[in-house]
């Protein structure tokens, strides 16, 4: 089968260019692709074109850096099933439920024809939150516990059915799709580029800065045009301190869950400190307003590097301490090890991506395997990987990434430094009036704090854009806490979620 080769570099590519092939063709070349480790989807959606559907897919070789693109069409009414994905690739489950959700396509075999986010406009209308058609067992022993949508802390919604024999969990199902915000929708209907950034930073509030450089790079490669190193020095400095600023913050949350106030509180201090220095150089906690189309509005200057270097160099001292006395208490490490194990294999068939996917062996990193702007010209990242894919490894996992990106952190302001001491960064001003190539298609795919990000951004011939389908991370790992908890006590139900910490609406959209 023929494929679109390009990278996390190269600019949009013409929609005629983009391979479009029979279904047939494609499902037996992605199945036998999706066979071997090195290959994994990032995204695979439909578009409607005129009377027809068009299926596009994003497939990612994580061992030469490769972006496969190809494509698939029916006719918009055609009633024909599709052999499913899923039924020999369990990773492909939410974009064959997404597709079908939205348009009503049929995928035969498909072993969990569920609905995913209940959409505004999805294709059947009848189907509701109340009537979720949740897994279920029958037993004299069994007995069904219901957490949600509702949770005694302020999260967002989402509805956990456990299914235990006292206190053992069999099974958990995660019925999500509560937020109906319909981003995706007001990306396509504003021509405003800067409220689309600002959309951008709403997909996931935590990851203001992963999803916004991701729009803002599937932007930019429409535009064809080349950033300034100084521009992407200072995006990355600003995704790490991103990552820093969540790893600390999980790391107290799980302190608190089994009661380790010290630790709890020494990391609430130090995710301050951390969001108090992103607002200290752009005026938000959260790094909004901080990334734009080819500039920015917070360049940088030598004043605002020498506090973020002091800042970080201090968090990441303090950190490691809280660090070091987690790992070295035998009271944590009995809740935290051995407790919600995800094998590799495991994670590996569900499309585990990220942080999560590191702690258990699968070493998926875009900064590794796709690098991009500074990753790619002088941090040459290498991913942290743990083994045990337990509570402790992800854990461990957070606490080894926050002080890696302290050091990449420090590395890039140390070279800004030297080369703009007498003043600020040349950064230009963003620029929201760039023609867009028209019929293109491209993708921003970044590494944030959670795993791979993706935002894929579809022109028309008046290079308008006409279409926007976003990945959060969380699409992905949703499921690999449902398996965690299986086998463990209920109790432990929330150090298991808490160690995943994943995004309910980056997940709704």
């Amino acid at each position: 089968m023929n494929w679109l080769i390009t990278d996390n570099t190269a600019p949009a590519a013409a929609l005629g260019k983009i391979p479009e092939v029979s279904y047939a063709d494609f499902y037996n070349d992605l199945a036998a692709k999706l066979a071997d480790v090195r290959y994994h989807v990032a995204h695979y959606f439909a578009l409607p074109s005129g009377d027809r559907l068009r299926f596009f897919c994003l497939l990612l070789d994580d061992n030469t850096g490769q972006v496969l693109l190809a494509s698939h069409a029916m006719g918009y009414h055609d009633e024909t099933a599709l052999p499913s994905l899923t039924a020999l690739h369990p990773a492909l489950h939410p974009f064959e439920r997404d597709i079908a959700e939205r348009y009503g396509v049929r995928f035969d075999s498909m072993p969990w024809p569920k609905p995913l986010r209940f959409p505004f406009d999805r294709f059947d209308r009848s189907s509701s939150m109340d009537n979720y058609p949740f897994y279920t067992m029958k037993g004299g022993s069994l007995h069904e516990v219901n957490v949600g949508p509702i949770h005694a802390g302020i999260i967002e919604p989402g509805a956990f059915r456990f299914i235990c024999n006292g206190e053992q969990v069999l099974h958990l199902e995660i019925a999500l799709g509560y937020q109906h915000r319909g981003i995706e929708h007001l990306f396509e209907h504003t021509d405003n580029l800067l409220r689309r950034m600002c959309l951008a930073e709403t997909v996931a509030g935590d990851s203001a800065v992963a999803h916004a450089t991701a729009f803002a790079e599937a932007v930019e490669k429409l535009t064809k045009r080349e950033r300034p190193a100084e521009l992407e020095r200072e995006r990355t400095v600003a995704l790490e301190l991103e990552r820093m600023a969540m790893q600390i913050a999980d790391t107290g949350a799980l302190s608190m869950d089994v009661g380790y106030q010290l630790g709890q509180v020494a990391c609430e201090a130090l995710r301050t400190l951390t969001i108090n220095t992103t607002q200290a150089w752009c005026g938000n906690r959260f790094g909004k307003g901080l990334v734009r189309p080819h500039g920015t509005d917070h360049p940088l200057t030598p004043e605002k590097a020498r506090m973020i270097r002091r800042n970080v160099s201090e968090i990441a001292r303090r950190y490691a301490e809280v660090c070091r006395d987690i790992e070295s208490s035998p009271t944590l490490l009995a809740r935290f090890e051995q407790c919600g194990i995800v094998p590799r294999e495991e994670m590996q068939r569900i499309g585990g991506v990220g942080q999560a996917a590191r702690a258990s062996g699968l070493a998926r990193d875009i900064r590794t395997s796709h690098p991009w702007a500074s990753f790619a010209k002088c941090l040459h990242h290498r991913s942290i990987v743990q083994q045990q894919g337990d509570v402790m490894a992800r854990l461990t996992e957070r606490c080894r990434e926050a002080a890696q990106s302290a050091g990449y952190i420090d590395r890039l302001l140390e070279l800004y430094e030297q080369k703009y001491a007498a003043g600020p960064t040349p950064c230009p001003a963003p620029d929201y009036t760039a023609a867009l190539a028209p019929s293109s298609l491209s993708f921003g795919l970044v590494e944030g704090w959670r795993g791979e990000t993706c935002h894929v951004a579809v022109t028309d011939p008046e290079g308008r854009i006409a279409a926007v389908r976003i990945k959060d991370p969380s699409l992905h790992n949703w499921l690999a806490l449902a398996l965690a908890v299986r086998g463990e006590g209920i109790s432990d139900f929330p150090i298991c979620n808490k160690s995943f910490n994943l995004s309910y609406c980056g997940h709704d959209l």
